[in-house]
C-alpha cells in the first residue's frame, strides 16, 4: 500500500502532524520507536508551560495565537482538559533579555500584562521571593499544558480519522522513489508520496543536514514538596520563564500525579548527548544540586523533600529557534527539528505547518524565522 503520507517520529509534534494530515483526509502513517506516549524523549513531565509575551521574539506571537486556539479545538473534539490557564511569569533583572523581550512582544501585540516589582510579585503571589532588584512581566493568558495527554489525544483523534499508528517500530533509513519516498524499518517498508520528519533528538540520524544543527542536549526536571504548598497551587502561582544569574529556570504550580512544585532550568548542566543509546539517564545528587539552587534562592517554601526527579532531552539548534521546512534537494520531505527546550506549546500549530508543508509545499503561516536557509 501507498500511503499519501508518512510521519516518523509520534511525540509531540508528529502526533499533532499525524492529526492535521488525517483531518485532511489523507492516508496517512504514522511510525513511533517507542509507545506514544513515552518517556524517553521531549513529550513528557505532567506540564509543560505556554505563555503569550514571548520573549524569544515576538515573530512567535501570532503562532501562538493559533496553537492556543488549536489546542482549545482538540479539547473541544476530544472532550479532554490539556491547556491549564495560570497567567505566566517572566521575571529578571529590568534589563535582562528575558524582561526586555517579554515587554517587547506585549507592546508589539497589544497583550494585556502588568510589570510588577519584587515586592508586589511577592504580595500577589507569595511562592516567589525574589530580590528587590528585579521584575516580572505577569501575562494572565500563561499556563501549562500535559504533554502526554496531548500526544494522546492527538493521536487518538488521528486514528478515529482513519490514521495507521505503528509504535515500537525502528525507522533505520528512508530514500526517494519515483513520485515519493520509501521509509524503511526493522520491521518493514513503506512507501508514501510525502513524508514527515518529526523524530525529536532522533532527526538528525535520518536528516544529515541536521547534524550539527539539531543537537540533543540532557535536561533534568526536579519536583519538591512544598513547605507551604498553599502558595504553590494552580490558582496561587502563575508559571515562570525567570532569568538569572544563575541561568535561566522555568517552573510550574502542583499540577498532576506527582503533587509538587516542579522546576527545570534552561540547559541545566551543558551536557551534550553524542550518542542517544548510551546517554545517562539516570539522575543524582549533582542534577538536584543545579535545580535547588534555584529554588532556595527565590521560592524558599518550596524548598522541601524530592518527589521526583526525571530525564528528558531539549534538542538545540545553533540559534535555538525552530527549523520547519522542506528539504532543499527533497521537497516533498518536510522536517520538524531544533525546539530548544520551548517548543511544545506550539505543538498543535507546528502539526499544522507540517501538514501545509507536505500537501502543499508551503503554509499561511509565517515560519520565515525557522528555514534551513539561515544556516546556509
Amino acid at each position: 500500500m501507498t500511503y499519501d503520507a508518512i510521519v516518523v517520529g509520534i511525540g509531540g509534534m508528529g502526533s499533532a502532524a499525524l492529526y492535521h494530515l488525517a483531518r485532511r483526509g489523507l492516508r496517512v502513517l504514522g511510525i513511533e520507536r517507542f509507545d506514544v506516549p513515552h518517556e524517553l524523549g521531549s513529550s513528557h513531565g505532567e506540564s509543560r508551560i505556554i505563555r503569550l509575551a514571548y520573549s524569544e521574539d515576538p515573530r512567535y506571537v501570532p503562532l501562538l495565537r493559533s496553537s492556543y486556539t488549536l489546542w482549545r479545538e482538540l479539547e473541544a473534539e476530544t472532550g479532554e482538559q490539556l491547556l491549564i490557564i495560570t497567567g505566566g511569569v517572566d521575571a529578571g533583572s529590568e534589563d535582562s533579555a528575558t524582561v526586555r523581550g517579554s515587554l517587547a512582544s506585549c507592546a508589539l501585540h497589544d497583550l494585556p500584562h502588568e510589570l510588577l516589582d519584587a515586592a508586589e510579585l511577592a504580595r500577589r503571589f507569595p511562592g516567589y521571593r525574589l530580590p528587590g532588584d528585579r521584575v516580572a512581566v505577569y501575562q494572565p493568558d500563561g499556563g501549562f499544558l500535559n504533554p502526554e495527554r496531548c500526544v494522546a489525544a492527538h493521536a487518538a483523534a488521528a486514528q478515529r480519522l482513519r490514521a495507521t499508528l505503528r509504535t515500537r517500530e525502528r525507522v533505520l533509513r528512508w530514500h526517494a522513489v519515483d513520485a515519493g519516498v520509501e521509509v524503511e524499518t526493522e520491521q518493514g517498508r513503506y512507501r508514501a508520496k510525502k513524508l514527515v520528519i518529526s523524530a525529536g533528538p532522533w532527526a538528525r540520524t535520518l536528516v544529515p543536514t541536521l547534524d550539527k544543527l539539531a543537537v540533543p542536549e540532557r535536561q533534568v526536571m526536579l519536583w519538591t514538596k512544598p513547605l507551604k504548598p498553599e502558595y504553590f497551587g494552580c490558582s496561587a502561582f502563575p508559571v515562570f520563564n525567570m532569568e538569572a544569574p544563575e541561568g535561566r529556570f522555568y517552573g510550574y504550580p502542583i499540577y498532576g500525579a506527582i503533587p509538587g512544585f516542579k522546576i527545570g532550568k534552561y540547559h541545566h548542566r551543558r551536557e551534550r548527548i553524542g550518542d542517544l543509546e548510551r546517554m545517562d539517564r539516570a539522575v543524582g545528587t549533582e542534577d538536584e544540586e543545579t535545580l535547588r539552587e534555584g529554588i532556595r534562592r527565590y521560592f524558599p517554601d518550596a524548598d522541601g523533600p524530592a518527589l521526583a526527579m526525571k530525564p528528558c532531552i531539549f534538542t538545540n539548534s545553533p540559534d535555538e529557534h525552530f527549523i520547519l521546512d522542506v528539504l532543499p534537494d527533497h521537497p516533498n520531505v518536510a522536517v520538524a527539528a531544533g525546539f530548544s527546550g520551548h517548543g511544545f506549546k506550539f505543538c498543535s500549530v507546528v502539526g499544522e505547518i507540517m501538514a501545509d508543508l507536505a500537501v502543499d509545499g508551503a503554509t499561511k503561516h509565517d515560519i520565515a524565522l525557522f528555514r534551513l536557509a539561515r544556516f546556509a
